[in-house]
């Protein structure tokens, strides 16, 4: 059977929640030092944030556990005008003109006379130049042979 005709049915996403198993006294009291020592090692670091108050917390921690939400005790009324973004009282400006004061003609397109280029030189690297005048030829040509 080819894997393009398998319906959504077959996947290899497990969603199962495994039970955890149940820690000895020996994982819990090596647990514990280790909680007391990553406290220490975060204080050294100045990362008390991110120490834990309890062992429970740590362990869920280390389990991969989410942690349960704690509810705060404090009872704050939300005011919404609290925090409001600043907002400043201008006037209401008008523009000078409300009608367009006219039109923009079409520019003519330029045309080139052909009194202007003498020539075209090429320099260095294929490097083409429009020359206007007797030095700049002068200088082209020297240029090449240095």
């Amino acid at each position: 059977m080819s894997m393009h005709l398998v319906g959504p049915y077959l996947t290899t996403t497990n969603y199962k929640k495994r039970k955890q198993k149940k820690l000895s006294q020996a994982q819990t009291d090596r647990l514990q030092v280790e909680w007391r020592q990553h406290n220490k090692r975060m204080r050294k670091l100045n990362c008390h944030s991110a120490q834990f108050d309890t062992f429970e917390q740590y362990l869920s921690y280390i389990r991969g556990e989410k942690p349960r939400n704690i509810k705060s005790t404090t009872t704050e009324v939300y005011d919404p005008n609290k925090n409001a973004p600043y907002r400043r009282e201008t006037p209401d400006i008008p523009s000078c003109s409300d009608s367009v004061a006219g039109y923009a003609p079409k520019k003519e397109p330029t045309k080139y006379t052909g009194d202007y280029i003498t020539g075209i030189a090429t320099m260095h690297k294929s490097n083409i130049i429009p020359i206007t005048n007797k030095k700049q030829a002068v200088e082209v040509s020297q240029m090449r042979r240095n």
